[in-house]
């Protein structure tokens, strides 16, 4: 889906065009892939934009940078009034939001300490990830020959931007085989998540998603979907997956802020439940789209209106 320019871009501390928004070529970054990021979203409210837990995503890209040992060179409130920026000077309504912190010019070797970070947060008219027929009638999901990276070899907890090689390989394998997305399985065979998303199987009545040891990122619309699940009524319950948890679920669907909440409706060509979206799965979207529109009063504090 090609980016939909607009106008700044937010650039250690300054607004600047959208094509004068670049960087060296021998930025380390660029390298060897040192750097980390978030992804969110802002909609439209009757209170205006608002950013859709916003703090949540800043103190995630912090936490991403420490595991890496990098230093972001502003504090937290910068870089959220910077992400609030984007969208008001862009007089974007409803967006997508990216901000990157990477090691820039002037060093090249592998170690990057003596890197200084550089900060850029843009933001872009972005329909949902996953399109807006997946997200009515649901995708089609493959179990990716790619393994999620052990642990112990590159952290998961961490947004890193080097890492999601691994999940472009899963969903470029993919969409050639036909796919709409891969799941990726932990070095151990559990289902970890696809390849930007977290992963919900709804089974006789009980709703699981993957834990962090099997390589999930711990999603922040992950939390979201559990919240509005248990005020449902229901309890999600953190458990190892085998992919034929998969392929026996009654219904499954996939969170993330590009995707939101997405159903799936086939794994590996096997059909889930009827092959169509579920009920709890259209319950959890209903109520997820109601939140972070500031439809319901509840979830109020989710939303971080740019002003």
């Amino acid at each position: 889906m090609p980016i939909e320019k607009s106008k700044l871009i937010w650039m250690n501390g300054q607004l600047v065009p959208w094509d004068q928004a670049q960087v060296h070529v021998l930025t380390h970054g660029l390298h060897y892939g040192s750097g980390v990021f978030e992804g969110i979203r802002a909609y439209m409210t009757p209170g205006g934009p608002a950013v859709f837990r916003l703090q949540d995503h800043v103190d995630r890209l912090f936490q991403s940078a420490h595991i890496f040992m990098m230093d972001i060179p502003f504090p937290r409130e910068v870089i959220a009034e910077g992400i609030r920026a984007v969208v008001r000077e862009n007089a974007l309504g409803e967006c997508y939001i990216r901000p990157i912190v990477f090691m820039g010019y002037g060093e090249m070797g592998l170690n990057p300490l003596s890197c200084v970070a550089d900060v850029s947060i843009a933001a872009w008219k972005w329909g949902t990830y996953l399109g807006e027929e997946g997200l009515a009638r649901g995708i089609k999901l493959k179990i990716s020959s790619w393994t999620r990276h052990n642990p112990n070899s590159l952290p998961p907890a961490a947004k890193g931007t080097g890492m999601y090689m691994n999940s472009s390989l899963a969903k470029v394998e993919a969409v050639k085989a036909g796919y709409d997305e891969a799941v990726l399985l932990s070095p151990q065979g559990y289902v970890s998540e696809c390849t930007g998303e977290n992963i919900f199987v709804v089974r006789k009545g009980r709703v699981f998603t993957p834990p962090t040891s099997a390589g999930a990122l711990e999603g922040i619309t992950q939390a979201t979907v559990t919240s509005l699940a248990e005020d449902l009524g229901f309890k999600v319950e953190v458990e190892n997956l085998l992919r034929s948890d998969l392929y026996t679920a009654d219904e499954i669907f996939v969170c993330g802020t590009a995707a939101e909440v997405t159903p799936a409706t086939s794994v590996d060509d096997r059909v889930v439940g009827d092959g169509k979206p579920g009920s709890f799965s259209k319950a959890i979207q209903s109520a997820f789209f109601s939140a972070v529109h500031g439809e319901n009063d509840k979830y109020q504090e989710w939303l971080d209106h740019v002003g």
